[in-house]
């Protein structure tokens, strides 16, 4: 049975003549014959009573319109629901981020991406790099920002490096004992209190690679907080934290550089390499490429 098929029958059934219904068509009508017939032996049963000059239905007939109806009616939904999708005018994409991007370099190319295309759902999924590689692999994330070089990258990942984000000392605007104006070391840090991020956070990992590389554990004060924890805590007076330079610029609070060569991380977009991505996920891909170049 083939939707044509159909098309042509519930024509005929509502025009009852053979000859406006290929009209309506626009079909020959020896073939919108030869097609009403070639249903009929499909369903073993004739569908219409053929009388010269009166055209009407059989039972079996009567029995297939409404479900002949029914099925064209979903086939145009259908139709009409994957345009929708590849207009970009519906769908949904899945982007994972560390909290740190989600407070700087995320907000910016989510609104970007609203403004182009309202009706896509953005779904959005916090954590760490790491988290971010399990989540791609296992097809829950589309596309994700993560901190490069990753260790156990999954074979079918792709990475594309967007920037090279500088890191920087962030305390509160009324501590007692502010660190130098000028660009600091590393080993400033020796006798500060740290507020630090939780277990599995890349910048946990980079900044106590930074110290350790120093000769130096440094001190906690606070530990385990996410991005927006941490900035409360340093605002409070618990500490000073190292964090993206983006963050930092939007924080209000108190900014060191360090000297030359400085700390830095490497922001990468990955994505399956195995799997076609979306059309919705190729946009925000172009989207978040933009901004990152901006």
């Amino acid at each position: 049975m083939q939707l044509q098929q159909l098309r042509y029958f519930v024509a005929v059934a509502d025009t009852r003549h053979f000859t406006r219904a290929a009209r309506r068509e626009h079909v020959a009508q020896p073939s919108l014959s030869q097609q009403i017939k070639a249903l009929e032996r499909e369903l073993g049963a004739e569908l219409f009573h053929r009388a010269r000059g009166h055209i009407s239905l059989t039972d079996a007939g009567v029995a297939l319109l409404p479900l002949a109806r029914r099925i064209l009616a979903d086939t145009e939904t259908a139709r009409r629901e994957v345009q929708e999708v590849a207009r970009l005018r519906r769908g949904r994409v899945r982007l994972g981020a560390p909290p740190s991007l989600c407070a700087s370099l995320v907000p910016d190319v989510l609104r970007d991406f609203r403004d182009s295309y309202p009706g896509v759902e953005l779904l959005v999924h916090e954590d760490g790099s790491q988290d971010l590689v399990r989540a791609l692999a296992a097809g829950q994330l589309d596309l994700a920002l993560v901190i490069t070089p990753l260790s156990g990258q999954a074979p079918a990942l792709t990475t594309d490096e967007l920037l090279r984000e500088e890191l920087v000392v962030i305390s509160s605007p009324t501590e007692r004992d502010p660190l130098p104006a000028g660009p600091i070391r590393i080993q400033d840090l020796r006798d500060r209190p740290l507020v630090m991020f939780r277990h599995g956070y890349d910048l946990r990992e980079l900044t106590l690679a930074a110290c350790q590389a120093a000769g130096f554990e440094p001190t906690f004060s606070v530990a385990g907080g996410e991005m927006d924890a941490v900035l409360s805590f340093v605002r409070a007076g618990l500490g000073v934290a190292v964090v993206p330079s983006m963050v930092a610029a939007r924080s209000g609070l108190r900014t060191a550089r360090f000297a030359r060569p400085g700390l830095y991380r490497t922001i990468s977009l990955a994505h399956r390499g195995d799997v076609s991505p979306t059309r919705a996920a190729r946009e925000l891909q172009r989207i978040i490429l933009t901004t990152a170049a901006a």
